[in-house]
């Protein structure tokens, strides 16, 4: 296992706990830690043992957004769109297109760009202290990292832009109401709860886990006749796998079915 200097993996079973780790700097993304991050995604998704990743922050928060104070950070126009596009990109989509469940446990602020990698994430359970923010206004520039994408999709266009120009900060049930993240959990349970349930679902088809995930995604972009096709071409696969004749013996035999992932 590959070693790093601002993320570390922990595994438990067949879950990988993924935690950035700049607590000094409240997890805020410098150059380092995005080339890592996109690294450690591509690791743990290529990992067969991993079935379930979670993502969360050490210290006092999830992640501040990008680190304003980098020395050598961006200064221009250009730079900002080359990072974007070729140092935050490939990480955050590691995670929505990753081949495995990914669970954000989003630990006090979660703010800037941070937010884009927290929803990214297939599910989300935030700590009963923390907070989403799109801290891209009061510093008069946009949302990036795909975090108009998420808002708009999760909340409608209006909703999604009325966070975005108030900068309002909304908490985990205010989260949970408006379709952003699934859980709350007590701060000092969060990712002990992230982590059991990254488990409970660690222990289904890992097969039918990642075409589901495929699935929606598919169905977020497309009709519905061309999504009724795509889950029957994955359906198709899922069908003929070992992890689905057990599934229908373990049915049949009133047992707990015992999934490879074949």
């Amino acid at each position: 296992m590959s070693t790093y200097e601002t993320i570390t993996i922990e595994h438990t079973g067949h879950v990988a706990l993924v935690t950035l780790n700049r607590p000094d700097k409240l997890n805020a993304w410098d150059t380092v830690m995005r080339e890592e991050f996109v690294r450690v995604a591509r690791e743990v998704n290529a990992d067969s043992n991993v079935r379930a990743v979670v993502l969360t922050g050490a210290g006092r928060a999830f992640s501040a957004g990008a680190d304003l104070t980098e020395e050598g950070g961006i200064v221009d126009g250009q730079g900002t769109e080359d990072v974007l596009n070729h140092s935050y990109k490939p990480g955050i989509m590691a995670v929505a297109h990753g081949n495995k469940p990914w669970i954000s446990a989003v630990n006090g602020a979660c703010a800037g760009i941070g937010t884009a990698y927290a929803m990214a994430c297939d599910l989300m359970i935030m700590a009963d202290d923390a907070y989403l923010y799109q801290a891209f206004g009061a510093i008069g520039l946009v949302p990036d990292g795909g975090a108009t994408w998420q808002l708009a999709r999760g909340l409608g266009r209006k909703r999604a832009y009325e966070l975005m120009v108030t900068g309002e900060k909304l908490n985990g049930e205010s989260a949970v109401a408006l379709g952003l993240c699934n859980r709350v959990a007590p701060a000092e349970e969060l990712v002990d709860q992230a982590m059991a349930w990254a488990g409970e679902i660690a222990e289904k088809a890992p097969l039918a886990m990642r075409y589901a995930k495929e699935a929606v995604n598919f169905a977020m972009e497309n009709t519905l006749p061309d999504a009724i096709s795509c889950e029957a071409r994955l359906q198709n696969i899922c069908i003929e796998s070992n992890d689905s004749k057990e599934g229908v013996m373990a049915f049949l035999e009133k047992r707990k079915a015992n999934f490879t992932g074949s």
